[in-house]
């Protein structure tokens, strides 16, 4: 068994192509640990999100930090501390802060493929 404290992490930014906006993350579990479950620690600044994507498997989402927005082509919601958020596979979606507030959230990820497309234009809740 290993406990990782996440008011103990120190993440560093995270410049991979999937973010917009400064993020940071550290992997707590990644694969030199588990061969069937990743766990990540990703921190996103006031307007900081991913890209539209898919996943070629289910992801998780534990909010942990800030208020954050999750959404897929025919919703958006509002996320804060303590939501989980199930992402099915090849659900095109995005996940980040607003505009105005960081938010952090602990990624549950497994093995497979992430497909990065295009950039989120907007919002659709405004000052969420």
């Amino acid at each position: 068994m290993q406990i990782f404290r996440h008011k103990e992490a120190r993440p560093q930014r995270d410049e991979r192509d999937i973010f917009t906006g400064v993020v940071e993350s550290q992997g707590f579990v990644g694969e030199g640990l588990s061969s069937k479950v990743f766990l990540t620690l990703v921190r996103f600044n006031a307007g900081g999100r991913t890209k539209w994507h898919t996943h070629s498997f289910e992801q998780g989402l534990v909010i942990i930090e800030g208020r954050g927005v999750v959404a897929t082509e025919s919703e958006e919601n509002v996320v804060e501390p303590g939501d989980v958020v199930y992402v099915a596979p090849q659900e095109k979606h995005w996940h980040g802060a607003t505009e105005t507030t960081a938010m952090a959230h602990i990624a549950i990820n497994q093995p497979g493929e992430t497909t990065v497309l295009e950039p989120v234009e907007r919002m659709r809740i405004p000052n969420p």
